[in-house]
């Protein structure tokens, strides 16, 4: 009786933990599918105004995976997530361009694996599906984010002095 009290209470608690530490990403890439036929609208970030393409990032991350991004592209990538290798491209990441590869990055995307990702064109679009090989998007890519694992902290002098001073006090003792 006990054994199988211990097995029953043991295969819930890993049950639980499997379910609590499941990755959002599924989540948000099914929605991201479902938003597809959605109009662009510049600064739109609902289903029901629209989506730009930083808007379309936000509402997703947020909604599906309970992550607050930066509303414009280029604070996304200002904001210290993790720099992803194209060849290490994974579904969820996010892929960032700029116009024809010059000038500043203006444009993001949900890449969804096989070369393709989902987002919000231009105006008098709509959230569609590209591909990365295309000459347009292969010419104009950047770089890649993964917003999922978490920034580093950034780095406090004053706390690491703070933390030093502490140190050398208690050991004076």
């Amino acid at each position: 009786m006990f054994k199988r009290l211990f097995l029953l209470i043991t295969c819930s608690f890993f049950v639980h933990i499997s379910q609590t530490t499941a990755s959002p990403l599924p989540q948000v890439i099914d929605r991201a599918h479902d938003l597809i036929g959605t109009p662009y609208r510049w600064g739109g970030n609902s289903e029901k105004s629209g989506f730009d393409c930083s808007g379309l990032m936000v509402y997703l991350f947020h909604h599906e995976a309970d992550i607050k991004l930066p509303r414009t592209t280029a604070a996304m990538v200002k904001a210290g997530y993790k720099t992803v290798e194209k060849p290490h491209l994974k579904p969820g990441d996010a892929v960032i361009f700029a116009r024809n590869g010059k000038g500043p990055i203006n444009h993001v995307g949900l890449y969804i694996g096989d070369d393709k990702f989902i987002h919000a064109p231009r105006t008098g679009k709509n959230v569609r599906i590209d591909s990365l090989s295309n000459n347009y998007w292969r010419r104009s890519y950047k770089t890649a984010k993964r917003f999922h694992e978490p920034p580093p902290r950034p780095f406090n002098a004053t706390a690491a002095q703070q933390g030093l001073a502490l140190q050398s006090h208690h050991r004076s003792r």
